[in-house]
């Protein structure tokens, strides 16, 4: 059966760094939280991916941070994982299939593999064997009452049920929202566009 993958990204952030586009000395959008599913053409969630990541820059999360994701401190010294280790786990999640977010996350996780690999480490796996795909034009292109709107509270904008335990901000709560909302679209009539299922 074809599959495809929605993903989201939490990274470490600070006030004002969205405005200032991560631009202050020292500010990395550093991956603290990697959440996918993998679907297929129901839009039936077929396997979850989720894992936190420790910072190597900036391994003290800021109070900001946290309160705006409910992610601590501790449970990040305590689960973390080295970055090298969950990007090439979910790298190989990825392998084959299309992978959407809402937003341009691949980009933050290509600076994140890069600063690994930078430091020397191995990241199993690679970008060649998926498709990312930022499906955020396109959304709110279908649906313009979302332009507005971060991809966990795209079903409350569209009037959908809760789609999971949780709230916004969590990057497995994030992406059943964004999968929720593609499935109301595809349920409408809408068709992804030419990309997104590729395998």
């Amino acid at each position: 059966m074809r599959t495809f993958a929605v993903f989201d990204l939490e990274f470490t952030s600070w006030p004002g760094a969205l405005e200032n586009d991560w631009a202050e000395s020292g500010q990395l959008r550093e991956i603290v939280q990697i959440g996918a599913l993998r679907l297929n053409h129901d839009f039936v969630v077929m396997e979850e991916y989720e894992a936190l990541l420790r910072p190597s820059a900036n391994p003290q999360l800021s109070s900001y941070f946290t309160e705006l994701t409910g992610i601590t401190q501790k449970s990040v010294d305590r689960d973390g994982q080295s970055p090298a280790e969950a990007l090439g786990d979910f790298l190989g999640f990825c392998r084959g299939e299309s992978v959407l977010s809402y937003g341009n996350d691949m980009v933050v996780l290509g600076e994140n593999v890069g600063w690994a690999r930078a430091r020397g480490e191995t990241v199993k796996h690679g970008y060649l064997g998926a498709h990312f795909l930022n499906i955020r034009p396109w959304l709110n292109s279908v649906a313009p009452s979302t332009a507005t709107a971060n991809v966990g509270r795209l079903w409350q904008v569209l009037g959908l049920p809760s789609p999971a335990h949780g709230t916004e901000h969590s990057a497995l709560f994030d992406c059943y929202s964004m999968a929720a909302a593609l499935k109301w679209l595809a349920d409408a009539g809408h068709v992804l566009p030419d990309g997104c299922l590729y395998t």
